[in-house]
């Protein structure tokens, strides 16, 4: 069993579909009870001991900077990078490469709330397995990914936001996953998918049918895409 210390947490995006409220912000500064979504990330990561944190900012990366800082405040050393092309999760992943070296890393979305003992699931990484990422039930798969495994949890195929008539899964893409730095030799073939974007699902896909093994598991607890003012909404009252 290999035990992570490091983490990446992608907080690029602005979120668009937030539509005033990522005016001065980006999306994962939007607060959930009383504290944006990146603090209770970052502060989920650190009490599963992974104290080295890499935030990949962009849209508005001051707000992020000047809200974190060094990550001394949360027990953290904290460093940044900056993405400069909005052009999709798989291109910002090499972002990660200098700061993760040969270690294993956690890959957080840093607009996404789980339940924070999920982090201590996914900070041992079996020395059998290349890569592991985290599934959920009963969520729309046309607006996230779609997983596909075998009766032993592990990955068949992976599609991003298949379309009606395509082939579908129960299980649903949760936006944290374990990984060697063997992601970064599959992130460095990416081509645009139909959107144009570097699909970082595209990457474990194609790990998983170069035959390692990708291991999925299923997260316990609530969790949440936290992508429009709606969702935004029943978080405050219910989380």
């Amino acid at each position: 069993m290999t035990k992570i210390d490091k983490a990446v947490v992608l907080a690029a995006g602005r979120g668009t579909r937030m539509r005033e409220l990522t005016a001065e912000l980006p999306k994962p500064m939007i607060e959930v009870r009383g504290k944006p979504v990146l603090q209770h990330i970052v502060e989920g990561l650190r009490n599963a001991r992974i104290h080295q944190l890499l935030l990949i900012i962009g849209y508005r990366a001051d707000a992020v900077r000047d809200f974190f800082g060094d990550g001394s405040r949360y027990n953290v050393a904290i460093q940044y990078k900056t993405q400069t092309v909005q052009d999709g999760t798989g291109r910002v992943v090499e972002l990660a490469h200098d700061f993760v070296t040969d270690r294993p890393f956690i890959l957080a979305y840093g607009d996404i709330l789980v339940d924070p003992a999920n982090y201590r699931r996914v900070v041992d990484l079996p020395d059998d397995v290349e890569a592991m990422l985290t599934v959920t039930r009963g969520e729309d798969v046309s607006k996230g990914g779609a997983v596909f495994l075998n009766d032993e949890m592990h990955l068949v195929d992976l599609r991003e936001k298949p379309k009606p008539g395509e082939p579908t899964s129960p299980w649903y893409n949760a936006g944290l996953y374990a990984f060697r730095p063997s992601i970064f030799d599959f992130t460095a073939k990416l081509k645009p998918s139909p959107r144009g974007e570097y699909e970082l699902t595209d990457a474990i896909r194609d790990l998983a049918q170069a035959g390692k093994k990708v291991k999925a598991l299923e997260l316990t607890g609530q969790w949440a895409d936290v992508r429009d003012p709606e969702i935004l909404a029943k978080l405050n009252q219910s989380w």
